[in-house]
């Protein structure tokens, strides 16, 4: 991504208080909202005797800290480093960019709960689309960072769902 493109997509909110309040609104309760429904869906597997649950909680897991490694290892700067413009939403994270944590959460949350409620699990997966989008024009991640993530999420989701 160069500095061009960069400003080009977060320009849409540069000089627009209340569309960076929305956008930052927008993100944090999409966040707030899956990182509760995940959560939520353990506790009803769990509470239903269900042979899933395991699977449902060890796969996010481990999923998670493994792309939480490669982040650390990897550890790609973020737009706002690289191009010395502020974000619209607040971050003052260093690196870590690649990919987006944020976005792999939602997929691999997305693809457990489809293994056991298909339409809800594509529902959410729509939300991680939004919120990768939001998480793009608010200036913490580049685009390759939040299709990574969802790739990532997914193909965590389908190796451990449906491969091993």
């Amino acid at each position: 991504m160069t500095r061009e493109s960069y400003e080009k997509i977060t320009g849409i909110l540069r000089g627009h208080p209340r569309r960076i309040r929305l956008v930052c609104l927008l993100n944090h309760t999409l966040t707030g909202f899956i990182f509760v429904l995940y959560p939520a869906f353990l506790l009803l597997l769990f509470l239903e005797g269900s042979t899933f649950f395991l699977r449902a909680l060890l796969v996010p897991a481990i999923s998670f800290a493994a792309v939480t490694l490669f982040r650390r290892i990897f550890n790609a700067p973020r737009p706002y480093e690289k191009f010395g413009l502020p974000p619209a939403i607040e971050k003052d994270t260093a690196g870590k960019s690649f990919p987006s944590r944020h976005v792999f959460s939602v997929f691999i949350i997305a693809a457990t709960i489809f293994y056991v409620h298909p339409s809800a699990g594509i529902l959410l997966g729509l939300l991680g689309v939004v919120l990768a989008v939001l998480r793009v024009i608010g200036g913490v991640h580049e685009p390759r960072d939040v299709i990574a993530g969802a790739l990532a999420g997914i193909l965590c989701g389908v190796l451990g769902y449906y491969v091993l």
